[in-house]
């Protein structure tokens, strides 16, 4: 039996390849997940590994507020510089530096815009001197507080010089400041990790980078000759005290590190569930292929039968060829993984600003999922059908017809209860009602409508296929095209669910964002009162902002009425995480926004007083004259008095507080990061607009744009993501036009006889061929179809779910569905290509005499 199967296999070399290409295809996209994951994550190790190679010890005060990557940036408190002293005092300290160290120092390049890193940080810092890892390329050290020093990635990208006079953001209104010189790190790197840095003198630095004189953030910590790094550590840690935080260089490296792979992990996630779609299309593609392998061996497993072969044996044959197949697939799919991980790690390093990437590795993970996933996927989806060929009885040997076609009746009851379990965890996900497993039941929900429905398909094929085939019966290709299609409904039903997931996804997703675009658009225009908007697009972790003296300067406009600015980050509220906001102007706010109070007084907010959402007092037990503490980025603690709650809205930013406008000075980012501009009636637009850019002439991350424009330009956003997940599952749809492939391959195989008997009586080639092509055509018009009728109902499932949330339309994408039917019959012609060329050169009497 072993000899036998090796035959079959190396008889059928074409089958196998396109057998193993879905197999290869999603162990590619999970070797290729992991892969990238890993070669970003020694990136990291190494990076920061490298940033503090010259830090023995390293003594910082303990945070205000604790964020991880996921909720935004981690602002190090300042200190007093005394603590410098009590740490030099230190038994086994050789010298202690204090270091100014921040996120936000936002050079203006020579085009007049901010220089941007889209990922790595813009730190700004005091200029300590050379050392092993930094050292000056051109110039001199920053002697006078308008002079500064900036490293050679920066100087590149703002096409900047020693000598040139540059605008700098920082906590502050923008500042000039001339470049007197240009560094870069050992190694002749540009820079570590893409990072933008502008040193400035220690004094400038303190003011602007801390906000107060006298001022650090981090002391560096060099150990005395035979004295190790931990000793030093803790001799540290006891004299500042527990305020502080005192590590080693290789701690700072790890804890580094391991923030930015807690959101790397995040990213391995979303492409692993995209490579769980493509291993699910391809287990549709395995099956049928198995099937009708099967089906096409009828008769030589039935010889074997005869002979004496067990039915264990039969089971043994077709499964081994599942697992060689599963085999070479995965070593092929691991192949292709790592360089699908190698190369997106290369874009990622050129997109981050051109980090060097460590050494492309192969961890245990890719190997493990690489075979576990390719030989389990492969032996599963052949079990069926190496189940049903042992059954085969050894007299069909002597008959000349293939297995009849079997009732549906089994399978449609299968299908039907698992869509039925499927629709009960959507409903359970989507309403609420699945505790702390709400994603996993929606997951798990997805998934059994997807197989139930792919069980249901059989049912329907029959008169589906045969609507859809009545366009080309006119036609005697086209009819028998037809009548192909159709005969066999649980083949045309697995070759159009591998579409159908595909496509289903797309239209789901598609209708979610459509629906939530309009929506949002919709409040907007009937939420937001103001004629202009001042934004910026967030392309890092801090958003863009912009000087106050903005909206005082605007509010002196003739025209203008309202000029409020929103402030906002992320603030231990209690004992919970909350975005809170801060405005210029309460009353201001509530007609921008059209907010409602639900209890107290919202137009006014006196030091010491808050307004919180009516879910926020909710979720605190909150009401009129509560208190409630709130630690901000920076300062201490603060004790407020509810003096307001106002209604939930979905466009007021997310913020559950609102406090006081002093408030704003301990957020991360202590400038307002949107500003509502409302004008008096009859005032034209085009006259305020360009007084308003004007005085946003040195804050140039953000700009004035009419409602309109902004809320195109906040929806934008939508459409890079529905991009990208389209890009994503595109893999899923090739291996679907695989399938479809596969199948018309297989199936000009199974009727070769047939082919030769049509040809005989006169069946032209390119008749033929376009009956290929018919067949496929309306296999891929009817998995199309079953994708966007499944995608739209779980997208309008989803947006009824979101109603609360403020997705309150339901908008079907006509026009796109229509192109995925469209892209659908192309794709058949496509897919029908070969088939169709290698139907067409069949010789008639070989065809004839095939047995």
């Amino acid at each position: 039996m072993f000899r036998a199967t090796l035959k079959s296999l190396l008889a059928r070399k074409v089958r196998l390849i396109l057998s193993g290409m879905a197999v290869v295809l999603g162990v590619m996209f999970v070797s290729g997940a992991f892969v990238l994951t890993d070669t970003l994550g020694r990136t990291f190790d190494q990076i920061f590994a490298e940033a503090y190679e010259d830090v023995d010890v390293s003594v910082a005060a303990k945070p205000k507020l604790a964020v991880n990557e996921m909720e935004g940036e981690q602002v190090q408190a300042p200190f007093p510089a005394a603590t410098l002293e009590t740490v030099r005092a230190v038994p086994g300290v050789a010298e202690a530096t204090g270091v100014v160290a921040a996120d936000g120092a936002l050079m203006i390049g020579s085009n007049g815009k901010v220089v941007t890193s889209f990922g790595p940080p813009q730190l700004g810092g005091n200029w300590l001197g050379e050392s092993d890892l930094v050292q000056l390329r051109e110039g001199r050290e920053p002697r006078a507080d308008d002079e500064i020093v900036i490293n050679k990635g920066l100087a590149t990208a703002g096409k900047v010089a020693v000598g040139d006079r540059v605008g700098v953001l920082t906590l502050g209104p923008r500042e000039d400041f001339t470049i007197v010189g240009v560094f870069g790190y050992s190694g002749d790197r540009d820079s570590i990790g893409g990072a933008n840095e502008v040193m400035f003198t220690t004094p400038a630095a303190q003011r602007l980078m801390l906000g107060e004189p006298d001022v650090f953030n981090n002391i560096v910590v060099t150990a005395a000759s035979g004295v190790s790094d931990e000793s030093l550590r803790d001799a540290v840690a006891a004299a500042v005290g527990d305020d502080y935080v005192a590590r080693t260089g290789a701690q700072l490296s790890a804890d580094a590190a391991a923030g930015l792979k807690e959101a790397l992990s995040f990213f391995n996630r979303i492409l692993l569930g995209f490579a769980a779609v493509a291993l699910l299309v391809g287990t549709f593609l395995i099956l049928n292929t198995f099937s009708i392998i099967v089906a096409q061996r009828t008769r030589e497993l039935a010889l074997l039968r005869a002979v004496g072969a067990s039915g264990k044996q039969v089971i043994g044959s077709v499964v081994l060829e599942a697992i060689a197949i599963g085999l070479i697939a995965s070593v092929l799919g691991l192949a292709a993984g790592i360089g699908v991980g190698a190369l997106l790690a290369y874009l990622f390093s050129t997109v981050a600003g051109g980090m060097t990437l460590a050494g492309v590795g192969v961890p245990a993970s890719a190997v493990i999922g690489a075979f576990g996933v390719g030989l389990v996927i492969t032996i599963l989806a052949a079990l069926l059908p190496a189940l049903r060929a042992a059954r085969i009885p050894p007299i069909a040997a002597m008959q000349d017809v293939a297995t009849p076609d079997r009732p549906l009746t089994k399978v449609t009851v299968a299908g039907a209860l698992v869509t039925a379990a499927g629709a009960t965890l959507l409903f359970l996900g989507l309403g609420g009602h699945a505790g702390g497993n709400t994603l996993a039941t929606i997951l798990g929900g997805v998934l059994f409508a997807f197989i139930g429905v792919a069980l249901l398909t059989p049912l329907i094929s029959k008169p589906v296929v045969a609507a859809l085939g009545a366009v080309f019966s006119g036609w005697v290709p086209g009819k028998l095209g037809r009548l192909n299609s159709g005969r066999n409904p649980r083949r045309t039903a697995i070759t159009a669910a591998a579409l159908m997931v595909g496509i289903a996804l797309v239209t789901g997703i598609t209708v979610i964002l459509d629906s939530a675009k309009s929506s949002i658009s919709d409040l907007a225009q009937d939420t937001v009162k103001a004629e202009l908007v001042i934004s910026g697009v967030q392309s890092g972790p801090r958003p863009p902002s912009f000087d106050p003296s903005v909206l005082a300067e605007a509010k002196k406009i003739p025209g203008v009425r309202i000029a409020d600015g929103q402030y906002g980050d992320m603030a231990m509220v209690g004992d919970q995480h909350l975005f809170v906001g801060a405005m210029t102007d309460p009353a201001a706010m509530r007609q921008v926004y059209s907010l409602e109070p639900t209890a107290g007084d919202i137009d006014r907010l006196a030091p010491g007083q808050t307004l919180v959402s009516s879910g926020t007092a909710q979720a605190q037990g909150l009401s009129i004259g509560s208190t409630v503490s709130v630690q901000l980025a920076r300062g201490e603690a603060q004790t407020y008095t509810v003096t307001g709650i106002f209604e939930d809205s979905p466009l007021f930013a997310g913020v559950s507080m609102v406090l006081p406008t002093e408030a704003a000075r301990d957020f991360t980012v202590p400038k307002p990061i949107q500003g509502f501009i409302q004008l008096d009636p009859g005032t034209p637009v085009a006259d305020v607009q360009p007084r308003i850019e004007a005085l946003l002439a040195d804050s140039p991350e953000v700009s004035v744009a009419n409602l309109d424009a902004f809320i195109e330009q906040q929806t934008g956003q939508l459409d890079s993501l529905l991009m990208m997940i389209r890009i994503l599952l595109a893999l899923a749809i090739v291996i679907a036009v695989l399938g479809i492939v596969n199948t018309l391959a297989l199936s000009v195989l199974e009727r070769t006889r047939e082919l030769g008997l049509l040809r005989a009586i006169g069946l032209r080639r390119s008749q033929t061929m376009g009956m290929i092509t018919v067949e496929a055509v309306v296999i891929s018009v009817f998995g199309a179809l079953l994708g966007v009728v499944v995608g739209a109902g779980l997208g309008a499932a989803v947006v009824e779910a979101l109603r609360d949330e403020g997705i309150n339309k339901l908008v079907l994408p006509w026009g796109q569905m229509g192109v995925f039917l469209g892209l659908a019959a192309l794709i058949g012609v496509i897919a029908a290509l070969v088939p169709a060329i290698r139907a067409a050169r069949i010789n008639v009497l070989g065809a004839i005499a095939h047995d």
